[in-house]
């Protein structure tokens, strides 16, 4: 097996097309057609991480964290950023980040988190948006069935838990071809009416390559007609935090104490209790204090995340409890999760899970 199959399985988990534009996924050192000889899977690819790699003979490193975010200029091994990287590069190693492409994934982090919870009935917090598109084209009766099955084939018309929709209208066309036209229909220099149906279809963005060979691909005519849209729609199914319910409602005491045990925290800040029970509770993995204002949107009793500053505990104004539980506590089984991942479909070469302790907040 080659690294490149191993990112082939990571891009199903976690498609790099969903992460946000600030942050640097994929493959960050190695390359992708060497043999791998193993995985080892952590959250933070640290110099001793890669110190475990060598050791364990895993010549690819698949880690939540991107050790590389911001540019390098030089490498001459004065952080721990550069000593990880050198060392790496130096040993044959590949390292591979998934970071918010995961983030952003229904069944991600943030699902993650709200099943060491117990919570049910999950929803987005901050749906992605400019994600979804929209093609419009034209064909003829006999042709538009086994077009809009290859573009469903190459991934348009899933809309939530829904697949192959479309939106088909009959109406008539118009066209005259010059001199060096091969129409289907009609001669060329001849104006022509024909019946023609009208195809609609939504796609997610990074499928448009494949939704326009499938188009061209499959479609009769000598010049294929079509408009692609750009939408304002939210996508339900990809973005940022999440929403759960308690299958029980507790005080809110009670609850801070649940997260502490559950997320192994080494504590809790928060704001002020609002001495409403909890019952509906939002999250979000990591950095999550921009989404104060959708917690309190959709009616969230506590949002739970990490980073929170001083000010920012006041924008609670009593609607709802700001929790920070730590950064690496609100992402704690994210490595779990992606070595499991990665174990049920990689047979030959082992896939190990780190035990190195990559957290650098500890409390007295």
């Amino acid at each position: 097996m080659k690294i490149k199959d191993i990112i082939a399985i990571l891009e199903e988990m976690a498609p790099l097309a969903y992460a946000e534009d600030f942050d640097n996924v994929g493959l960050l050192t190695g390359n992708a057609s060497d043999e791998a000889k193993g995985v080892l899977v952590c959250h933070d690819a640290l110099e001793n991480v890669i110190d475990e790699a060598i050791a364990k003979n895993c010549n690819v490193v698949v880690c939540f964290h991107p050790i590389l975010f911001s540019g390098l200029k030089k490498i001459t091994g004065k952080n721990y950023v550069e000593r990880a990287v050198i060392k790496a590069i130096k040993n044959d190693i590949a390292i591979y980040a998934v970071h918010t492409a995961l983030d952003n994934h229904k069944h991600g982090v943030n699902r993650i988190f709200c099943d060491a919870l117990g919570l049910k009935n999950t929803k987005i917090l901050v749906p992605k948006e400019g994600f979804i598109r929209k093609l419009v084209t034209y064909t003829i009766a006999e042709n538009h069935e086994k077009l809009r099955n290859a573009l469903f084939d190459a991934g348009a018309g899933n809309i939530g838990n829904y697949e192959n929709c479309s939106f088909n209208s009959q109406g008539l066309g118009t066209y005259q071809g010059n001199a060096d036209s091969n129409p289907q229909i009609g001669e060329r220099g001849e104006f022509t009416e024909t019946q023609e149906i009208k195809i609609e279809v939504t796609f997610e963005k990074h499928l448009e390559g494949k939704i326009l060979k499938a188009l061209f691909s499959n479609h009769v005519y000598e010049e294929v007609a079509y408009e692609i849209y750009s939408l304002e729609n939210r996508h339900q199914n990809i973005g940022l935090g999440m929403t759960g319910e308690l299958k029980t409602p507790m005080t809110e005491k009670e609850f801070l104490e649940f997260v502490k045990e559950k997320m192994q925290a080494g504590g809790i800040r928060h704001s002020a209790f609002t001495g409403r029970d909890v019952r509906k509770v939002a999250v979000l993995g990591g950095s999550g204090s921009f989404a104060i204002k959708s917690a309190i949107a959709a009616g969230a009793d506590v949002f739970l995340t990490a980073d929170l500053k001083y000010h920012q505990f006041y924008e609670a104004e009593g609607k709802l409890l700001l929790a920070d539980i730590g950064h690496f506590e609100s992402e704690r089984f994210t490595k779990d999760y992606m070595a499991g991942f990665l174990s049920e479909r990689i047979a030959h070469i082992p896939v190990v899970l780190s035990g190195e302790d990559t957290n650098p907040v500890y409390y007295l």
